[in-house]
């Protein structure tokens, strides 16, 4: 399987105008499990092993920005409670930079250079799932995307230029400012103007009903208050056999030393404080999260930085930059 998905991309970055230098390695299913040293190689059920959830992954009240708040909205002209996992923290640090989000060489350089490979794994994945022809200029025609924390549409953009019918989602109102105005000014591109850009929150997605065909939260969950509940909505926004997505950056002291000490302080990528390592999550964490709202991770893959050339590989190393793709059980 391994091989057939490692073949399946190579051919696909050529059609979908990626650099020729990815060299994708995908962790198949039986890997997957392995890897996350399961007690199983058959898809069991994580509910049905007894595991608590690590202790970065709940609430104290030693860390009031994990504390979720309920807010009230009006749903179908009712006044409902809507929990959120949003920080506020966080909320202020992206507004903070948010009118940089198009400047290739601003606060968000690292995502410009990832998003080519972001999009070579969920092109990939996605037209397999979905049984689409990748070799076409829209393979993602007739499906319904949400793209949770666009920030400046940097990933909703190309999605909408594929054909899909895309939703961008951010709680920061500058985002979707900058995403409207972007979007509507590539005048040569009708696609992009399609696409709705919505300041809101996934959990009032989820009062409202909204559900997609694939689900996508990119370097999203290392931000938010809560990760199980966030997953929850994410959960709940995706339709049955549907996809959820979800790239993070795992907790590992690798990880602390590339993309903290040397994105934020030695090579100054990224402002300083964009990212807390114990709000880092690791490729079993967010497996077991997933899973537990009906989610099981497919396949995982990791994105690592070639500093010799200045380009970011699809790779099995998962000890940095990973992605994963799960596919929502059909049964309610």
């Amino acid at each position: 399987m391994a091989a057939r998905l490692l073949t399946r991309l190579r051919h696909h970055a050529n059609t979908a105008n990626l650099p020729h230098f990815l060299s994708p390695q995908l962790i198949p299913r039986r890997e997957i499990l392995q890897r996350l040293s399961l007690t199983t190689i058959q898809f069991q059920r994580f509910s049905d092993v007894a595991r608590p959830l690590p202790k970065e992954l709940t609430t104290s009240e030693e860390t009031p920005p994990a504390i979720l708040s309920e807010t009230k909205s009006s749903v179908n002209g009712a006044r409902v409670s809507i929990k959120s996992s949003l920080n506020e923290a966080e909320l202020a640090k992206f507004s903070a930079i948010a009118e940089t989000w198009w400047d290739a060489e601003g606060p968000f350089k690292p995502l410009h250079a990832l998003n080519p490979t972001r999009l070579a794994f969920i092109r990939s994945t996605l037209c397999h799932h979905f049984r689409k022809d990748p070799d076409c200029a829209r393979p993602f025609e007739g499906l319904k995307f949400v793209d949770v924390g666009c920030g400046g549409g940097i990933l909703s953009e190309p999605l909408a230029r594929m054909g899909a019918t895309v939703t961008g989602v951010d709680a920061v109102d500058k985002n979707i400012k900058i995403a409207r105005l972007h979007a509507y000014t590539q005048e040569s591109d009708p696609a992009t103007s399609s696409i709705e850009y919505l300041c809101t929150t996934a959990e009032k997605l989820v009062e409202e009903q909204r559900q997609f065909d694939a689900v996508l939260a990119l370097e999203v969950i290392e931000h938010v208050a809560d990760p199980a509940e966030f997953c929850k909505s994410l959960a709940e926004l995706t339709v049955p056999n549907g996809a959820t997505m979800v790239s993070t950056i795992n907790r590992t002291m690798r990880a602390y030393a590339t993309a903290i000490v040397a994105a934020e302080y030695i090579l100054q990528w990224l402002p300083k404080g964009t990212h807390e390592w114990s709000k880092f999550l690791t490729p079993e964490e967010v497996a077991l999260i997933l899973r537990r709202t009906s989610v099981t991770v497919q396949e995982m893959a990791g994105f690592v930085y070639n500093p010799l050339s200045g380009k970011w590989l699809l790779s099995d190393d998962i000890s940095v930059n990973f992605i994963a793709f799960g596919t929502k059980s059909s049964e309610e």
